[in-house]
Protein backbone atom coordinates (compact mmCIF):
# COMPACT_ATOMS: atom_id res chain seq x y z
CA UNK A 1 0.00 0.00 0.00
CA UNK A 2 1.41 3.34 -1.22
CA UNK A 3 1.83 5.82 2.55
CA UNK A 4 2.70 9.50 1.85
CA UNK A 5 3.74 11.07 5.99
CA UNK A 6 4.13 15.04 5.57
CA UNK A 7 6.00 16.65 8.53
CA UNK A 8 7.41 20.05 8.88
CA UNK A 9 4.24 21.81 9.31
CA UNK A 10 4.18 24.51 11.69
CA UNK A 11 3.65 28.12 12.91
CA UNK A 12 5.71 30.81 11.60
CA UNK A 13 5.95 34.78 11.10
CA UNK A 14 5.50 36.46 8.01
CA UNK A 15 8.81 36.26 5.38
CA UNK A 16 10.40 33.47 7.78
CA UNK A 17 10.71 29.86 6.22
CA UNK A 18 9.07 26.08 6.75
CA UNK A 19 10.64 22.92 4.89
CA UNK A 20 8.10 20.37 4.33
CA UNK A 21 8.91 16.60 3.79
CA UNK A 22 6.49 14.13 2.22
CA UNK A 23 8.05 10.63 2.94
CA UNK A 24 6.61 7.86 0.40
CA UNK A 25 6.64 4.24 1.04
CA UNK A 26 4.89 1.13 -0.50
CA UNK A 27 5.62 1.73 -4.19
CA UNK A 28 7.19 2.21 -7.43
CA UNK A 29 7.88 6.20 -7.40
CA UNK A 30 10.35 6.08 -10.35
CA UNK A 31 7.72 7.22 -13.15
CA UNK A 32 5.54 9.07 -10.61
CA UNK A 33 4.80 12.97 -10.34
CA UNK A 34 5.08 13.88 -6.77
CA UNK A 35 2.80 16.96 -5.76
CA UNK A 36 2.29 19.60 -3.44
CA UNK A 37 -1.31 21.02 -3.31
CA UNK A 38 -3.17 22.85 0.12
CA UNK A 39 -6.05 23.92 1.54
CA UNK A 40 -6.94 26.78 3.28
CA UNK A 41 -10.27 26.98 5.47
CA UNK A 42 -13.13 27.36 2.88
CA UNK A 43 -11.09 27.20 -0.06
CA UNK A 44 -10.75 24.40 -2.56
CA UNK A 45 -7.64 22.59 -2.62
CA UNK A 46 -4.90 23.97 -5.07
CA UNK A 47 -2.09 23.40 -7.06
CA UNK A 48 1.58 24.16 -5.16
CA UNK A 49 4.21 22.29 -6.90
CA UNK A 50 5.11 18.77 -8.68
CA UNK A 51 8.33 17.10 -9.54
CA UNK A 52 8.76 13.79 -11.16
CA UNK A 53 11.37 11.60 -10.23
CA UNK A 54 13.06 10.79 -13.35
CA UNK A 55 14.66 14.02 -14.49
CA UNK A 56 13.43 15.90 -11.76
CA UNK A 57 11.36 18.53 -13.96
CA UNK A 58 9.29 20.81 -11.94
CA UNK A 59 5.96 23.12 -11.66
CA UNK A 60 4.98 25.88 -9.77
CA UNK A 61 1.81 27.86 -8.74
CA UNK A 62 2.39 31.82 -9.80
CA UNK A 63 1.62 32.17 -6.16
CA UNK A 64 4.12 30.20 -5.31
CA UNK A 65 6.83 30.67 -7.65
CA UNK A 66 9.97 32.26 -6.93
CA UNK A 67 9.29 31.37 -2.84
CA UNK A 68 8.58 27.65 -2.64
CA UNK A 69 11.31 25.32 -4.18
CA UNK A 70 9.98 21.48 -4.62
CA UNK A 71 13.31 18.86 -4.77
CA UNK A 72 13.53 15.02 -4.16
CA UNK A 73 15.75 12.67 -2.69
CA UNK A 74 15.43 9.78 -4.72
CA UNK A 75 17.76 7.15 -2.12
CA UNK A 76 15.53 8.03 0.86
CA UNK A 77 12.23 8.21 -1.43
CA UNK A 78 11.34 11.90 -0.04
CA UNK A 79 10.26 15.19 -1.81
CA UNK A 80 10.67 18.18 0.26
CA UNK A 81 9.09 22.04 -0.13
CA UNK A 82 11.31 24.65 1.06
CA UNK A 83 8.94 27.61 1.54
CA UNK A 84 11.15 31.18 1.72
CA UNK A 85 9.21 34.52 1.89
CA UNK A 86 6.08 32.96 3.73
CA UNK A 87 2.87 35.21 3.55
CA UNK A 88 -0.33 34.91 5.55
CA UNK A 89 -1.82 33.99 2.35
CA UNK A 90 0.12 31.03 2.57
CA UNK A 91 -1.90 29.68 5.86
CA UNK A 92 -3.27 25.89 4.99
CA UNK A 93 -3.08 22.38 5.60
CA UNK A 94 -0.44 21.03 2.97
CA UNK A 95 -1.04 17.92 1.70
CA UNK A 96 1.72 15.37 -0.21
CA UNK A 97 0.55 13.67 -3.38
CA UNK A 98 1.55 11.02 -5.87
CA UNK A 99 0.35 10.35 -9.29
CA UNK A 100 1.32 7.53 -11.77
CA UNK A 101 0.57 10.34 -14.47
CA UNK A 102 1.33 13.98 -14.99
CA UNK A 103 -0.86 16.44 -14.05
CA UNK A 104 -1.45 19.73 -11.56
CA UNK A 105 -4.67 19.35 -10.65
CA UNK A 106 -5.80 17.17 -7.55
CA UNK A 107 -8.24 14.88 -9.33
CA UNK A 108 -4.57 13.50 -11.35
CA UNK A 109 -2.98 12.17 -8.10
CA UNK A 110 -4.47 9.09 -6.74
CA UNK A 111 -2.48 8.69 -3.31
CA UNK A 112 -2.35 11.53 -0.63
CA UNK A 113 -1.16 12.62 2.96
CA UNK A 114 -2.62 13.09 6.06
CA UNK A 115 -1.47 16.74 5.51
CA UNK A 116 0.53 19.06 7.83
CA UNK A 117 -0.61 22.27 8.97
CA UNK A 118 0.89 25.60 8.52
CA UNK A 119 0.58 28.42 9.55
CA UNK A 120 1.54 32.05 9.02
CA UNK A 121 1.39 35.18 11.31
CA UNK A 122 1.70 38.72 10.10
Amino acid sequence: QVQLVESGGGLVQAGGSLRLSCAASGGTFSRFTMGWFRQAPGKEREFVATISWIGGNTYYADSVKGRFTISRDNTKYTVYLQMNSLKSADTAVYYCAASRGLGSRPQDYQYWGQGTQVTVSS
